[in-house]
Protein backbone atom coordinates (compact mmCIF):
# COMPACT_ATOMS: atom_id res chain seq x y z
CA UNK A 1 0.00 0.00 0.00
CA UNK A 2 2.72 2.46 1.02
CA UNK A 3 4.88 1.42 -1.92
CA UNK A 4 2.09 1.97 -4.44
CA UNK A 5 1.23 5.32 -2.83
CA UNK A 6 4.84 6.48 -3.10
CA UNK A 7 4.90 5.43 -6.74
CA UNK A 8 1.69 7.34 -7.49
CA UNK A 9 2.94 10.47 -5.74
CA UNK A 10 6.27 10.27 -7.56
CA UNK A 11 4.77 9.73 -11.02
CA UNK A 12 2.10 12.36 -10.37
CA UNK A 13 4.65 14.89 -9.16
CA UNK A 14 6.84 14.33 -12.22
CA UNK A 15 3.85 14.68 -14.53
CA UNK A 16 2.74 17.75 -12.62
CA UNK A 17 6.16 19.38 -13.08
CA UNK A 18 5.84 18.75 -16.80
CA UNK A 19 2.38 20.34 -16.83
CA UNK A 20 3.79 23.31 -14.93
CA UNK A 21 6.51 23.91 -17.52
CA UNK A 22 3.95 23.69 -20.31
CA UNK A 23 1.45 25.95 -18.52
CA UNK A 24 3.39 28.67 -16.75
CA UNK A 25 4.05 30.69 -19.91
CA UNK A 26 0.33 30.82 -20.70
CA UNK A 27 -0.38 31.80 -17.09
CA UNK A 28 1.92 34.80 -17.51
CA UNK A 29 0.59 35.97 -20.90
CA UNK A 30 -3.07 35.28 -20.12
CA UNK A 31 -3.11 36.38 -16.50
CA UNK A 32 -0.67 39.29 -16.56
CA UNK A 33 -1.01 40.52 -20.14
CA UNK A 34 -4.70 39.66 -20.71
CA UNK A 35 -4.03 37.96 -24.03
CA UNK A 36 -5.76 34.66 -24.88
CA UNK A 37 -3.00 32.73 -26.61
CA UNK A 38 -4.52 29.35 -27.48
CA UNK A 39 -1.51 28.67 -29.71
CA UNK A 40 0.66 28.22 -26.61
CA UNK A 41 0.96 24.45 -27.02
CA UNK A 42 1.92 24.94 -30.66
CA UNK A 43 5.06 26.60 -29.30
CA UNK A 44 5.63 23.57 -27.09
CA UNK A 45 5.31 21.39 -30.19
CA UNK A 46 7.85 23.61 -31.98
CA UNK A 47 10.34 23.05 -29.16
CA UNK A 48 9.73 19.32 -29.25
CA UNK A 49 10.30 19.05 -33.00
CA UNK A 50 13.44 21.18 -32.79
CA UNK A 51 14.85 18.83 -30.15
CA UNK A 52 13.92 15.70 -32.11
CA UNK A 53 15.32 17.08 -35.37
CA UNK A 54 18.64 18.06 -33.81
CA UNK A 55 19.00 14.69 -32.06
CA UNK A 56 17.85 12.35 -34.82
CA UNK A 57 19.11 14.17 -37.91
CA UNK A 58 22.06 16.25 -36.70
CA UNK A 59 23.31 13.94 -33.95
CA UNK A 60 23.17 16.55 -31.18
CA UNK A 61 23.24 15.33 -27.56
CA UNK A 62 20.04 15.65 -25.57
CA UNK A 63 21.13 18.48 -23.29
CA UNK A 64 22.44 20.56 -26.21
CA UNK A 65 18.99 20.50 -27.81
CA UNK A 66 17.20 21.97 -24.76
CA UNK A 67 18.56 25.54 -25.13
CA UNK A 68 17.79 25.40 -28.85
CA UNK A 69 14.22 24.27 -28.12
CA UNK A 70 13.83 27.24 -25.78
CA UNK A 71 15.36 29.74 -28.20
CA UNK A 72 13.51 28.38 -31.24
CA UNK A 73 10.11 28.58 -29.55
CA UNK A 74 10.99 32.02 -28.15
CA UNK A 75 11.90 33.26 -31.65
CA UNK A 76 8.59 32.01 -33.05
CA UNK A 77 6.82 33.75 -30.16
CA UNK A 78 8.49 37.07 -30.99
CA UNK A 79 7.49 36.77 -34.66
CA UNK A 80 3.88 35.98 -33.76
CA UNK A 81 3.77 38.80 -31.21
CA UNK A 82 5.17 41.38 -33.62
CA UNK A 83 3.12 40.41 -36.65
CA UNK A 84 -0.18 39.02 -35.32
CA UNK A 85 -0.67 39.49 -31.60
CA UNK A 86 0.26 43.13 -31.13
CA UNK A 87 -2.64 44.55 -33.20
CA UNK A 88 -5.06 42.49 -31.06
CA UNK A 89 -3.96 43.56 -27.57
CA UNK A 90 -7.07 45.71 -27.25
CA UNK A 91 -9.33 43.32 -29.17
CA UNK A 92 -12.01 41.13 -27.59
CA UNK A 93 -11.30 37.70 -26.14
CA UNK A 94 -13.23 36.17 -29.04
CA UNK A 95 -11.00 37.84 -31.65
CA UNK A 96 -7.86 36.69 -29.84
CA UNK A 97 -9.23 33.15 -29.49
CA UNK A 98 -10.20 32.87 -33.15
CA UNK A 99 -6.79 34.06 -34.34
CA UNK A 100 -4.76 31.83 -32.04
CA UNK A 101 -6.88 28.73 -32.61
CA UNK A 102 -6.34 29.29 -36.32
CA UNK A 103 -2.59 29.30 -35.67
CA UNK A 104 -3.02 25.94 -33.93
CA UNK A 105 -4.63 24.42 -37.06
CA UNK A 106 -1.87 25.83 -39.24
CA UNK A 107 0.86 24.48 -36.93
CA UNK A 108 -0.70 21.00 -36.87
CA UNK A 109 -0.98 20.87 -40.65
CA UNK A 110 2.61 22.13 -41.06
CA UNK A 111 4.00 19.56 -38.60
CA UNK A 112 2.06 16.75 -40.28
CA UNK A 113 3.35 17.81 -43.71
CA UNK A 114 7.00 17.98 -42.61
CA UNK A 115 7.23 15.12 -40.09
CA UNK A 116 4.24 12.93 -40.81
CA UNK A 117 1.62 11.83 -38.31
CA UNK A 118 3.60 9.14 -36.46
CA UNK A 119 5.16 9.75 -33.06
CA UNK A 120 8.87 10.48 -33.15
CA UNK A 121 11.32 8.91 -30.66
CA UNK A 122 13.82 10.78 -28.53
CA UNK A 123 17.33 9.50 -27.76
CA UNK A 124 18.08 10.01 -24.08
CA UNK A 125 21.65 9.63 -22.79
CA UNK A 126 22.35 6.39 -20.94
CA UNK A 127 22.64 8.09 -17.56
CA UNK A 128 19.03 9.31 -17.80
CA UNK A 129 17.68 5.85 -18.47
CA UNK A 130 16.85 3.15 -15.99
CA UNK A 131 15.62 3.59 -12.44
CA UNK A 132 16.52 3.49 -8.76
CA UNK A 133 14.78 1.11 -6.40
CA UNK A 134 13.60 2.49 -3.07
CA UNK A 135 11.33 0.51 -0.71
CA UNK A 136 10.71 -1.98 -3.47
CA UNK A 137 9.51 0.69 -5.90
CA UNK A 138 11.31 1.79 -9.04
CA UNK A 139 11.83 5.52 -9.51
CA UNK A 140 12.75 6.49 -13.05
CA UNK A 141 15.98 8.46 -13.45
CA UNK A 142 14.49 10.69 -16.13
CA UNK A 143 11.53 11.58 -13.94
CA UNK A 144 13.89 12.46 -11.10
CA UNK A 145 15.81 14.71 -13.49
CA UNK A 146 12.56 16.27 -14.71
CA UNK A 147 11.46 17.10 -11.17
CA UNK A 148 14.80 18.66 -10.20
CA UNK A 149 15.19 20.58 -13.46
CA UNK A 150 11.63 21.95 -13.32
CA UNK A 151 12.06 23.07 -9.70
CA UNK A 152 15.14 25.07 -10.67
CA UNK A 153 13.26 26.68 -13.58
CA UNK A 154 10.37 27.51 -11.26
CA UNK A 155 12.62 29.24 -8.73
CA UNK A 156 14.40 31.24 -11.44
CA UNK A 157 11.11 32.30 -13.05
CA UNK A 158 9.47 33.40 -9.81
CA UNK A 159 12.60 35.31 -8.81
CA UNK A 160 12.72 37.03 -12.21
CA UNK A 161 9.09 38.15 -12.25
CA UNK A 162 8.74 39.02 -8.57
CA UNK A 163 12.11 40.45 -7.49
CA UNK A 164 13.74 42.05 -10.52
CA UNK A 165 13.39 45.33 -12.38
CA UNK A 166 12.09 43.47 -15.44
CA UNK A 167 9.28 41.89 -13.41
CA UNK A 168 8.29 45.32 -12.07
CA UNK A 169 8.26 46.69 -15.62
CA UNK A 170 5.97 43.86 -16.78
CA UNK A 171 3.49 44.52 -13.97
CA UNK A 172 3.61 48.27 -14.60
CA UNK A 173 3.08 47.85 -18.36
CA UNK A 174 0.09 45.59 -17.78
CA UNK A 175 -1.54 47.76 -15.11
CA UNK A 176 -1.21 51.11 -16.92
CA UNK A 177 0.50 51.30 -20.30
CA UNK A 178 0.24 55.09 -20.57
CA UNK A 179 1.87 55.65 -17.18
CA UNK A 180 4.53 53.05 -17.94
CA UNK A 181 5.43 54.79 -21.19
CA UNK A 182 5.58 58.09 -19.33
CA UNK A 183 8.13 56.57 -16.95
CA UNK A 184 10.31 55.57 -19.89
CA UNK A 185 9.41 51.88 -20.03
CA UNK A 186 9.51 50.32 -23.50
CA UNK A 187 6.11 48.65 -23.25
CA UNK A 188 6.30 46.98 -26.66
CA UNK A 189 9.73 45.58 -25.87
CA UNK A 190 8.59 44.32 -22.46
CA UNK A 191 5.60 42.56 -24.00
CA UNK A 192 7.77 40.98 -26.70
CA UNK A 193 10.25 39.69 -24.11
CA UNK A 194 7.42 38.35 -21.94
CA UNK A 195 5.92 36.47 -24.88
CA UNK A 196 9.37 35.15 -25.76
CA UNK A 197 9.88 33.95 -22.19
CA UNK A 198 6.50 32.24 -22.07
CA UNK A 199 6.95 30.66 -25.51
CA UNK A 200 10.50 29.59 -24.71
CA UNK A 201 9.36 27.81 -21.54
CA UNK A 202 6.64 26.09 -23.55
CA UNK A 203 9.24 24.94 -26.10
CA UNK A 204 11.47 23.68 -23.30
CA UNK A 205 8.54 21.80 -21.79
CA UNK A 206 7.71 20.31 -25.17
CA UNK A 207 11.26 19.01 -25.57
CA UNK A 208 11.25 17.50 -22.07
CA UNK A 209 7.81 15.94 -22.58
CA UNK A 210 8.72 13.74 -25.55
CA UNK A 211 10.04 10.79 -23.56
CA UNK A 212 6.97 10.75 -21.28
CA UNK A 213 3.99 11.62 -23.49
CA UNK A 214 5.40 11.35 -27.02
CA UNK A 215 5.32 13.87 -29.86
CA UNK A 216 3.08 14.05 -32.92
CA UNK A 217 1.14 16.86 -34.68
CA UNK A 218 -1.86 16.41 -32.37
CA UNK A 219 0.27 17.56 -29.41
CA UNK A 220 -0.78 21.20 -29.92
CA UNK A 221 -4.44 20.34 -29.35
CA UNK A 222 -4.20 17.40 -26.96
CA UNK A 223 -2.22 19.25 -24.31
CA UNK A 224 -3.88 22.62 -24.81
CA UNK A 225 -6.80 21.20 -22.81
CA UNK A 226 -4.52 20.22 -19.91
CA UNK A 227 -2.72 23.56 -19.99
CA UNK A 228 -6.00 25.49 -19.85
CA UNK A 229 -7.17 23.32 -16.95
CA UNK A 230 -3.98 24.02 -14.99
CA UNK A 231 -4.16 27.78 -15.62
CA UNK A 232 -7.86 28.02 -14.72
CA UNK A 233 -7.52 25.92 -11.56
CA UNK A 234 -4.40 27.76 -10.39
CA UNK A 235 -5.80 31.23 -11.07
CA UNK A 236 -4.87 33.73 -13.77
CA UNK A 237 -1.48 35.37 -13.39
CA UNK A 238 -0.45 33.36 -10.33
CA UNK A 239 2.74 31.39 -10.87
CA UNK A 240 2.41 29.81 -7.44
CA UNK A 241 -1.19 28.89 -8.24
CA UNK A 242 -0.10 27.34 -11.53
CA UNK A 243 2.50 25.26 -9.68
CA UNK A 244 0.02 24.02 -7.06
CA UNK A 245 -2.62 23.27 -9.68
CA UNK A 246 -0.16 21.36 -11.86
CA UNK A 247 0.95 19.23 -8.89
CA UNK A 248 -2.64 18.58 -7.78
CA UNK A 249 -3.84 17.66 -11.25
CA UNK A 250 -0.75 15.57 -12.05
CA UNK A 251 -1.17 13.49 -8.88
CA UNK A 252 -4.94 13.23 -9.42
CA UNK A 253 -4.39 11.98 -12.97
CA UNK A 254 -1.88 9.34 -11.84
CA UNK A 255 -4.08 8.23 -8.92
CA UNK A 256 -7.14 8.01 -11.14
CA UNK A 257 -5.41 5.83 -13.71
CA UNK A 258 -4.06 3.55 -10.95
CA UNK A 259 -7.04 3.21 -8.60
CA UNK A 260 -9.92 3.85 -11.02
CA UNK A 261 -8.78 2.62 -14.44
CA UNK A 262 -12.38 2.50 -15.65
CA UNK A 263 -12.57 6.26 -15.13
CA UNK A 264 -9.02 6.88 -16.36
CA UNK A 265 -8.04 10.44 -17.21
CA UNK A 266 -11.56 11.72 -16.55
CA UNK A 267 -10.71 12.22 -12.86
CA UNK A 268 -8.69 15.32 -13.71
CA UNK A 269 -11.88 16.93 -15.07
CA UNK A 270 -13.82 16.05 -11.93
CA UNK A 271 -11.12 17.69 -9.81
CA UNK A 272 -11.25 20.80 -12.01
CA UNK A 273 -15.03 21.05 -11.73
CA UNK A 274 -14.97 20.62 -7.95
CA UNK A 275 -12.29 23.28 -7.45
CA UNK A 276 -13.88 25.83 -9.79
CA UNK A 277 -17.28 25.37 -8.16
CA UNK A 278 -15.60 26.09 -4.82
CA UNK A 279 -13.35 28.91 -6.11
CA UNK A 280 -14.51 30.17 -9.54
CA UNK A 281 -11.39 32.36 -9.90
CA UNK A 282 -9.07 29.43 -9.22
CA UNK A 283 -7.05 28.54 -6.15
CA UNK A 284 -5.00 31.76 -6.14
CA UNK A 285 -6.84 33.87 -8.70
CA UNK A 286 -8.21 37.29 -7.90
CA UNK A 287 -10.50 37.73 -10.90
Amino acid sequence: MITSLLGILFDGFAYGMLLFLLSVGLSVTLGMMNFVNLAHCSLAMVGGYIAVTLMNRAGWPFFATLPMAFLGAAAVSIVLERLLYRPLYRATDLDQSLLTIGIVFVSIATAAYIYGTAQLPVQLPDYLRGSYQVFGRNFGVYRLFLIGFSLVISIVLVSTLEYTRFGAQVRAAVDNQRMARGLGIDVNGVFAITFALGGGLAGLGGALAIDIVGLDPSFAFAYLVYVLIVVSVGGLGSIGGTFVAAMLLGISDSAGKYYFPQVGAFLIYLVMIAILMWRPAGLFGKR
